[in-house]
């Protein structure tokens, strides 16, 4: 496996990758390991930088990863919640059959080894109020603070009644 460093809008973000797919992202400040950067991990920095910017909605990359059948079927889930949408830890346990496994959804988003790629951060809680993310609070708002800011741009330029 090999991994990458760089200095992102929300601070330093480690992508690792095996030859195949990306394999993991983190908001670390530093790469343990001996950082390569290989092409499938500079075309997901590149990726990331075009979300960041508003202008990528939809990340069309390999990803591979590794869960429990619990955990597996809410990262499918997520991956489904539409850009600049949320959706409620309650709202994905109903979704993958299981009404009564919030909390659980929440410790599988909490170990999404590819957040982003993989929107957990869209995920909120029952309130709306914005719980728990393994880069932080602060890094959740960012995240979807793009994907509004870049919704309602979009909606500026279509020319909609509201904006």
């Amino acid at each position: 496996m090999n991994c990458f460093s760089y200095k992102t809008i929300l601070g330093n973000i480690i992508i690792y990758a095996n030859q195949h797919a990306v394999t993991k992202v983190c908001f670390e400040k530093y790469c343990r390991e001996e950082q390569l950067e290989t092409s499938i991990i500079k075309e997901a920095y590149t990726r990331l930088n075009e979300y960041f910017s508003g202008k990528r909605k939809q990340f069309e990359i390999e990803l591979e990863y590794q869960g429990t059948d619990f955990q597996l079927s809410v990262l499918e889930q997520l991956k489904k919640i539409p850009y600049g949408k949320t959706r409620t830890y309650q709202e994905i346990a109903c979704n993958i059959g299981n009404p009564k496994s919030a909390v659980a959804v929440g410790q599988a988003c909490g170990r999404n080894p590819i957040p982003i790629f993989i929107p957990c951060h869209r995920v909120i809680g029952a309130n709306g109020s914005l719980v728990g993310y393994n880069g932080g609070i602060s890094i959740k708002k960012k995240l979807l603070e793009i994907e509004r800011c870049s919704c309602l741009t979009t909606l500026r330029i279509l020319g909609h009644p509201d904006f």
